[in-house]
């Protein structure tokens, strides 16, 4: 297999929102940020090309946001997924698969296009796969994520049966999908197995290299001692297990392994 990494572009968020509890002084020196406390972050993807010409797709960017997300974060940069593609070689019909970490408008905007017939699956052969809990939290959100669902995203995937639920951790070939929770409900992680190495892509789990501190917790996180955990049990085996992690958010540091320092752990780019 063959790993792709795109950028499907970039927005701005309140580094107070992205950093939760911990102050200013600590997370600046981690991450940029400017004068209005704004930081960058990327909306990563991952495609895997399989030797049988399959492509899977892992995230997909924000698409075309309305127009009061589009104030509100300021995108910039976007890349068109399908043009993107097109340059590694991948035609859209290759792609089998489209697994969604979770369904904030920022990882699965461009899962459909706005045609005469209104918004159509952008992947039409693609198998849709999302946690069973995510997607029950898509159609009955609390009040911290109803801004964070978008309907025209993903009701006409499952209304044209394209879409895979899951329940629990899940192969799917030389992939795992994991479940996780704490930033919202079901949220899949994929591990994708490589002849070099384990590449976890972890989502909103650890979405930037400076969220590798355990306690450094976004304020997004709709259940943040769940996100304690869970960032624990993903970090202890990846430095153990010399795990590539792939941040989807961070703008500077696509990846890097992890290693454990004392009961802390540390980003080794």
């Amino acid at each position: 297999m063959r790993l792709h990494i795109i950028e499907t572009g970039y927005f701005y968020a309140d580094g107070g929102a992205m950093f939760g509890a911990i102050p200013k002084s600590a997370w600046r020196r981690r991450y940029a940020c400017d004068e209005e406390n704004r930081c960058v972050l990327a909306m990563r993807t991952l495609v895997v090309e399989r030797e049988d010409g399959r492509a899977i797709v892992i995230d997909n960017g924000a698409g075309d946001p309305p127009a009061h997300l589009a104030s509100y974060y300021r995108f910039f940069q976007q890349t068109d997924l399908i043009t993107a593609l097109r340059a590694k070689g991948i035609k859209p019909e290759q792609v089998s698969d489209m697994i969604l970490t979770h369904l904030h408008f920022d990882h699965c905007g461009y899962t459909t296009r706005m045609t005469e017939q209104g918004p159509q699956p952008t992947f039409p052969h693609a198998t849709h796969w999302v946690s069973r809990a995510q997607w029950e939290n898509f159609l009955h959100p609390n009040g911290l994520e109803r801004d964070s669902y978008l309907p025209q995203s993903m009701l006409p995937v499952a209304e044209a049966g394209l879409l895979r639920l899951i329940d629990t951790d899940t192969a799917l070939e030389d992939m795992t999908l994991r479940l996780y929770d704490g930033h919202t409900p079901g949220q899949i992680v994929p591990y994708v197995e490589t002849q070099q190495e384990t590449v976890v892509f972890a989502g909103d789990v650890i979405p930037l290299a400076a969220s590798v501190s355990p306690e450094w917790i976004s304020a997004y996180d709709t259940y943040p001692v769940q996100s304690l955990t869970e960032k624990l049990r993903l970090l202890s085996e990846a430095a153990e297990k010399r795990q590539r992690i792939i941040y989807c958010h961070d703008a500077y540091t696509p990846s890097s392994t992890v290693k454990r320092v004392g009961d802390f752990f540390k980003a080794e780019r």
